[in-house]
C-alpha cells in the first residue's frame, strides 16, 4: 500500500502532467503558452501539430499515474506506479538533457523522489 505522501505526489505529478497537456494542446498558440515556453507566434504556430502530440503523451502518463492510485489491488497499483513514474523520470532526464535543464527540476526530479518513496516504502 502507498503512503498517503506518495499518493499525494503521483497525484500532484500527475496534475501537472495534465497541465503540460493543456499548454501543449490548447494553449500552445495562446499568450500564456508562448511565454511558457519563451517562443514567438510564427514558431508557435509552425509547431503547433507537434506540440499537440506531445501533450497527448503527457495526458497518457497522468492517467497511467491516475490509474495507479486509483486500482484497486494495492500490489498492482504499486507496480502501475514505478513503471509509469519511470516514464516520467527518463522523460524529464530526457527533455533536460536535449531542450532545457529545467524539464529535468519540473518533470524529473520529482519523479524520482517519488520513485524512491514508492521504491523504498
Amino acid at each position: 500500500m502507498m503512503s498517503l505522501l506518495t499518493t499525494a505526489l503521483i497525484l500532484i505529478i500527475a496534475a501537472l502532467h495534465v497541465y503540460f497537456c493543456v499548454l501543449e494542446m490548447v494553449l500552445w498558440t495562446k499568450p500564456l503558452g508562448r511565454k511558457t515556453f519563451r517562443m514567438d507566434a510564427d514558431f508557435a504556430a509552425k509547431t503547433a501539430t507537434l506540440a499537440a502530440n506531445q501533450g497527448l503523451y503527457n495526458a497518457f502518463l497522468a492517467a497511467g499515474l491516475i490509474w495507479a492510485v486509483a486500482h484497486p489491488i494495492p500490489e498492482t497499483g504499486h507496480q502501475i506506479a514505478l513503471f509509469f513514474l519511470t516514464c516520467v523520470a527518463v522523460a524529464g532526464a530526457y527533455g533536460g538533457y536535449s531542450v532545457n535543464r529545467r524539464i529535468f527540476f519540473i518533470q524529473g526530479l520529482p519523479a524520482l523522489v517519488t520513485l524512491a518513496l514508492l521504491f523504498f516504502a
